[in-house]
């Protein structure tokens, strides 16, 4: 049985989990490098600090007996895939980040609301009638699913959301203008840097 140890933009801590996940990406690159770099000037792991000997002699056959290009414990490609994912997780961060502190408004629509539920991280159609089967097609084929327990018609609240909400005809703001233009816009980076 395997365990989803994925981090969802919808858990309320998706934030420090991802910071902390993070770090210790960071932490594990640190700890390759300063590998890599001692057994490239001894020729060997042992006298490495935090290591017994036995571990030592674990690291160093790993090193002999793998592929020839690879001249240390750590083969480049843990060191380059390892770099990818804290660049991954740096990017998700701001993105989460800036999600958060932007927020999303909902609108009203001839025969019902949009309503952006940030505690559950949803964007909610409400309609005052149930829908006829080509308006719930329309919502289905735009991402959109049906939550009994919401009595909504909802999918994950995000930039992704809007613009779909956007493409659905009957589903517009009153007043016409697109669902995008009713968003807060996000901060500048030199605004918020300053």
């Amino acid at each position: 049985m395997s365990v989803n140890r994925a981090i969802s933009s919808d858990d309320p801590q998706a934030i420090e989990k991802l910071t902390a996940k993070l770090e210790e990406c960071q932490k594990q690159q640190e700890h390759m490098k300063s590998v890599n770099a001692y057994y490239r000037k001894f020729g060997t792991m042992r006298g490495f600090p935090d290591l017994s000997d036995e571990q030592a002699d674990k690291l160093d056959a790993k090193a002999r007996n793998g592929y020839s290009w690879d001249k240390g414990p750590f083969p480049s490609y843990a060191l380059t895939n390892n770099s990818a994912e804290i660049r991954r997780l740096k990017q998700r961060l701001e993105l989460l980040k800036q999600s958060r502190e932007t927020g999303y408004v909902g609108w009203t629509f001839e025969g019902g609301k949009a309503v952006a539920n940030i505690e559950n991280n949803r964007l909610h159609l409400l309609f005052d009638e149930k829908p006829d089967a080509e308006k719930r097609t329309v919502l289905k084929q735009n991402g959109f699913h049906w939550a009994p327990s919401e009595q909504a018609w909802q999918r994950q609240l995000n930039d992704n959301a809007i613009y779909a909400a956007g493409r659905i005809d009957f589903v517009r703001p009153e007043n016409g203008e697109s669902p995008s233009r009713l968003q807060p816009k996000p901060k500048q980076r030199d605004e918020q840097e300053r």
